[in-house]
């Protein structure tokens, strides 16, 4: 084991570049680029890799981008892209045939503002345009996570009992230009670690289509077999999981990341880097006699309900901070999950860096004083970042 001073887009890179060469004695790799700020040195830096059995294309766009990957996909290869914003918007048609057509496609995105007007800074709602398209969505909070997910990204999307995409995202400049330490496995761990891809419906000797015509009765059998496919996912990830940490030596993080949480009164619930920010203000409310956790979400599709709830259970009040809005209602992941709380609790929204905005350990406990005067849930909140 090798550490490497990484940008999480580099370690996005190197994680799919190890899973290529992994797959040589297989059917190869092929992947599809085009740049995009700020996801392109994810891109350059696959460029510059050596793969010994495969191809990355550029391309002219980010729905071709895509187009190559299922192409290579339904050939057998395995395959990985990355985007970000607006080419992921551009995207969009391709990845719900991608998902539909169950091919196990890893993709990186570095979350941005979705424009005009345009703001490259970090917003989920790229990523969370996709939620209901039927691919696996991770949210990173971390370098080595991203390398970690990507990596074991392969090894869930192309398990028989999953079959369909995933999608790991970081945040834009926050993870993906910022470089720290990340610990890289060599070839033969990966090796060991990634199984030679397997994709039962490839188009190969077999004449057969992929995205024929379906009957309505049809196409319910297929969305319902996908459902019951990614609401597997969950289990399939924790034994990944655990092969990762006998193999790899150490631990890959969960669907979801509880922290001080088991005798908290108010926990925050976040989805990627705020929940680091979180956890320190956890430990500094703690000193001051505060019963304070945080529950970060790394999972949001499928959503692992039955975990987050067991989180909530016996919280009187839960912040659940949002960098993302889901317009005329309120933050994306507040609105899934507020139903898990207690009866009586207190859930309250907090939407906090929208477009890319500092979230700083003042803005997150303005937030805890915020909830612990509640005594009622209200309407979701904009709270100004800096």
């Amino acid at each position: 084991m090798s550490t490497q001073l990484l940008s999480a887009n580099h370690a996005a890179a190197l994680s799919a570049t190890l899973a290529a060469r992994a797959n040589r004695k297989g059917k190869g790799f092929v992947s599809g680029v085009y740049p995009i700020t700020p996801s392109t040195e994810c891109m350059e830096y696959l460029c510059n890799q050596k793969i010994e059995k495969g191809r990355v294309v550029r391309v002219e766009s980010e729905h071709s981008a895509m187009g190559v990957c299922i192409g290579g996909s339904a050939a057998g290869a395995r395959s990985f892209t990355a985007t970000s914003s607006n080419g992921l918007a551009y995207m969009v048609e391709n990845c719900i045939a991608a998902a539909n057509l169950r091919l196990p496609i890893v993709m990186s995105v570095a979350n941005r503002t979705l424009g005009p007007p345009w703001n490259i800074w970090a917003d989920q709602g790229d990523a969370l345009l996709l939620r209901d398209a039927g691919l696996i969505q991770f949210f990173c909070a971390s370098n080595q996570e991203v390398f970690d997910t990507v990596l074991s990204a392969f090894r869930l999307a192309e398990e028989a009992r999953v079959m369909m995409p995933v999608m790991v995202s970081m945040e834009g400049f926050i993870l993906s230009h910022n470089v720290a330490p990340v610990e890289v496995p060599p070839q033969a761990l990966v090796d060991d670690f990634l199984p030679l891809t397997d994709i039962p419906h490839r188009l190969e000797s077999v004449p057969h289509t992929l995205g024929q015509m379906e009957q309505p009765h049809q196409t319910e059998c297929h969305r319902f077999q996908h459902h019951t496919a990614m609401l597997g996912a969950p289990g399939v990830y924790d034994e990944i999981r655990r092969d990762f940490e006998i193999l790899f030596g150490r631990a890959l993080a969960g669907a979801i990341v509880p922290y001080r949480a088991e005798d908290a009164d108010t926990l925050i619930v976040s989805m990627g880097t705020m929940g680091i920010t979180a956890e320190a203000v956890v430990d500094a409310l703690r000193e001051a006699g505060a019963r304070v956790g945080s529950l970060r979400v790394r999972l949001f599709r499928p959503l692992p309900v039955d975990a987050i709830a067991a989180v909530f259970a016996g919280k009187k009040r839960i912040a659940v901070l949002d960098r993302n809005i889901g317009l005329g209602l309120g933050g994306v992941l507040w609105s899934d999950i507020r139903a898990l709380a207690d009866p009586g609790a207190v859930v309250q929204n907090y939407l906090t860096g929208l477009g890319g905005g500092d979230v700083r350990p003042e803005h997150i406990a303005k937030i805890v004083s915020d909830i612990t005067a509640r005594q009622a849930s209200g309407a979701p909140m904009l709270m100004e970042a800096v």
